[in-house]
């Protein structure tokens, strides 16, 4: 091309993506971390139908912080952090595709939520507290990216469709406009840990709140997790838009594995995918109030690697929604 990659670098979309996969190559702290990547999509669950939250990419790099680490001096400046607070720090790179149910229909279909594609950098700060019976953490979640035609959703469904032979997707001409995007997010959970019929159990309660212009709402829940070598592993796997805490294990000790059952519900004040753009008219729906997640999954470690496999049901999020979504993801881990 003018070589195909020159060219291909003036798109938007790459050019969006690329900007925020840099985060991922932000200078490494001492030592090895943890890279992820979860692919999240409605084809992973029973249904077969495509629509709705469709399709998700994350990429994840998880550091552990050395005393001079910047993270530290920002911890300092937040209220209810201190530097020692800071067990570990996250760099994400999201990307995320909305569609209606019926993709093959061209006209906008008023009762059912808007085409989107969002794109995603993120920062997280880790906070884990050890007690003498029981845990707490804390995580931080900063994301900035951009919601509409810039971010790719268009042009990455209709070429990943076309790879698939699957049904191409004609409506895309009513996705939501450009928008930049900031959010802000916090989430506390508080876990115990006993014994029972040969397997470790851990679990709590937890809660969450997320303020910008892509979701406002106040969460809360409680997850479950029971298997053998707890101890070697924390966290489970979250799907937008509730908030992913710090999920990993420790390299190099043995083989271990867990199940999860976790549980959120959600006051949503707002949330830019359903009520349309910010600061100009665009498709839009009318937004249920209260939505709630069950997910369940499995999780397995072993050496430098780790993989989880995680189902979603997700209650309706707008009034016209005929029933409730369902759909997977599953993320690959390892310490490099």
């Amino acid at each position: 091309m003018q070589p195909p990659i020159a060219s291909s670098l003036r798109s938007k979309p790459v050019r969006s993506g690329l900007l925020l996969a840099g985060m991922l190559c932000a200078p490494l702290a001492m030592g090895a971390d943890l890279y992820s990547i979860k692919v999240e999509n409605d084809a992973f669950s029973s249904t077969d139908e495509d629509g709705h939250y469709t399709n998700g990419l994350e990429l994840t790099r998880i550091t552990q912080p050395n005393a001079e680490h910047w993270s530290r001096t920002l911890a300092d400046w937040l209220p209810g952090w201190s530097a020692s607070d800071v067990d570990a720090v996250g760099y994400h790179f999201i990307h995320q595709i909305y569609t209606p149910k019926d993709i093959g229909r061209e006209r906008l279909i008023e009762d059912d939520r808007p085409y989107a594609g969002l794109l995603l950098g993120g920062l997280s700060l880790f906070d884990d507290q050890q007690h003498e019976s029981w845990r707490e953490v804390t995580d931080l979640h900063l994301q900035i990216g951009w919601v509409g035609p810039a971010a790719g959703g268009k042009l990455i469904q209709k070429a990943a469709h076309k790879v698939t032979g699957s049904e191409d997707p004609e409506g895309w001409s009513n996705q939501l406009d450009n928008e930049p995007i900031i959010n802000l997010g916090v989430s506390k959970s508080w876990w115990w840990l006993s014994h029972f019929g040969g397997l470790e159990w851990e679990y709590g309660p937890s809660a969450s709140m997320n303020v910008g212009n892509l979701y406002d709402y106040l969460g809360a829940g409680g997850a479950l997790r029971f298997g053998s070598g707890l101890e070697k592993s924390f966290g489970i796997p979250a799907v937008a838009p509730a908030q992913g805490g710090r999920q990993g294990f420790i390299p190099d000790a043995g083989f271990g594995w867990y199940g999860f059952f976790g549980t959120e519900g959600r006051f949503m004040a707002h949330n830019l995918l359903l009520d349309g753009n910010t600061f100009e008219s665009s498709h839009e729906v009318d937004r249920r109030e209260w939505v709630g997640d069950l997910t369940a999954g499995v999780v397995f470690s072993w050496d430098r690697f780790q993989i989880a496999l995680t189902n979603v049901w997700r209650t309706r999020e707008f009034e016209s929604q005929d029933e409730a979504d369902q759909f997977g993801s599953i993320t690959l881990s390892t310490w490099l």
